[in-house]
């Protein structure tokens, strides 16, 4: 199995892309570490991963709060010894557009998004460091390459994402310690299955492949950057979007 006797840590797993990366890595035999603020949909998640044969644990955490951040890696250690994986993937929305976003809705999704990075980040990479060795995949979205109308703080925040793995990668390569990131393009999950039919039409017609990717898609692009095939990779934004931004 790719990823036998490697432990993961996933960022807001409770359910969406964070459980379906969750599953994958845990389904190519890594024991995972999970976080959320969603304890009944985590412990959900975590159950899952039992069931693959896997070894799991449900951590309540704030990524925007640096303390819960550090708890949750120590915790994640003191659990399965030790830490080769990190995924980044908690996020948030509060879409506006510009003159009508609130000074609170920016904040939020900057603490959340980009500083919940960080936090992680420079919590996990103290430990990968000393073992020198780590895989750190952070999901970004396609608005932080391409912008989107309404959202200019979530694409402002994955823009952000973007320039931070870059730098982190150049910062811990000699450790082989390696960074990329993920952008999404439009995913097949709660929030695009609101949407109407008409809508998703539409943004259908925007992507050259003619369709919405799936959890599954995004998944499979962090298993190949945690696992082997990411050994010589690092800094690199890989998009799944189905074309719609090249």
């Amino acid at each position: 199995m790719e990823l036998k006797d490697k432990v993961a840590l996933v960022t807001g797993a409770a359910q969406g892309i964070g459980k379906t990366i969750a599953l994958k890595l845990a389904a190519n035999g890594a024991d995972v570490a999970i976080s959320d603020l969603n304890m009944e949909k985590l412990n959900e998640t975590a159950k899952e991963i039992i069931d693959l044969g896997r070894k799991a644990i449900a951590i309540k955490a704030n990524v925007a709060d640096s303390k819960d951040a550090e708890a949750m890696v120590e915790e994640t250690i003191n659990k399965f010894g030790a830490l080769h994986i990190l995924i980044n993937n908690a996020g948030i929305t509060r879409d506006g557009l510009i003159l009508r976003m609130k000074e609170e809705d920016w904040d939020a999704v900057l603490s959340v998004n980009l500083k919940g990075v960080f936090n992680c980040t420079k919590a996990a990479v103290k430990y990968m460091s000393k073992q020198r060795h780590g895989r750190i995949v952070n999901i970004a979205s396609i608005v932080g390459e391409m912008g989107n109308a309404g959202q200019a703080n979530y694409s402002a925040s994955k823009a952000g994402v973007i320039g931070l793995t870059k730098t982190v990668a150049r910062e811990f390569a000699s450790r082989d310690i390696t960074c990329n990131a993920v952008a999404p393009g439009f995913i097949e999950t709660l929030m695009t299955q609101a949407l109407s039919e008409k809508v998703r039409e539409e943004l259908a017609k925007q992507i050259p492949m003619g369709k919405l990717g799936a959890p599954e898609d995004v998944a499979n692009a962090v298993l190949f950057l945690a696992g082997s095939g990411g050994d010589y990779i690092t800094g690199q934004v890989i998009n799944v979007n189905g074309g719609m931004y090249m």
